[in-house]
């Protein structure tokens, strides 16, 4: 089972250098993440979403590819590749993975314009190890589905107690 955790940085700079963190801790086996997402408030009060996997572009590549398969077949390749990668494009635009992109817009409009809020979703985690290294980085956490002892010790270590 996978726990939530969204923390919230005062710029997107500081949101991605946490990310980071995350991916190295990953890379040192600490901590397992399914995704990892940055959602940041515009001045214009609107919420753009930093993702790790654009799903319309892998959608776009795999079904240009798969469309010069098929028209190289039915003897006509480039109207293969502009219909499998338009329809790889939608199909891709139209999956969601991990965290799910209108509950991070929705969660994200009570920020403050300029801020970020980092979105976690955490499949393991070695907890003392993985709070001795983000110790005072800062942050506050906006939500998550921990329990109240683990959520303390989070916040507790993002403020450097």
């Amino acid at each position: 089972m996978s726990d939530l955790v969204v923390i919230v940085y005062p710029t997107e700079a500081k949101a991605e250098e946490m990310r980071k963190k995350v991916f190295d801790l990953q890379k040192e086996y600490l901590i397992e993440v399914g995704d990892a997402a940055i959602a940041v408030k515009q001045t214009d009060g609107n919420v753009k979403l930093n993702q790790l996997f654009n799903t319309a572009a892998a959608g776009a590549a795999s079904g240009g590819l798969w469309g010069l398969l098929i028209g190289m077949v039915f003897l006509n390749p480039l109207l293969g590749v502009a219909l499998g990668a338009a329809s790889g494009a939608i199909s891709g635009a139209l999956a969601d993975y991990g965290i799910n992109d209108d509950f991070m817009k929705k969660l994200s409009d009570s920020l403050q314009p300029g801020n970020a809020a980092l979105f976690l979703l955490v499949r393991k985690v070695t907890g003392d190890k993985v709070l001795e290294a983000i110790k005072g980085t800062g942050g506050t956490v906006l939500k998550t589905s921990l329990d109240d002892t683990k959520e303390k010790a989070l916040r507790d270590a993002l403020a450097g107690k």
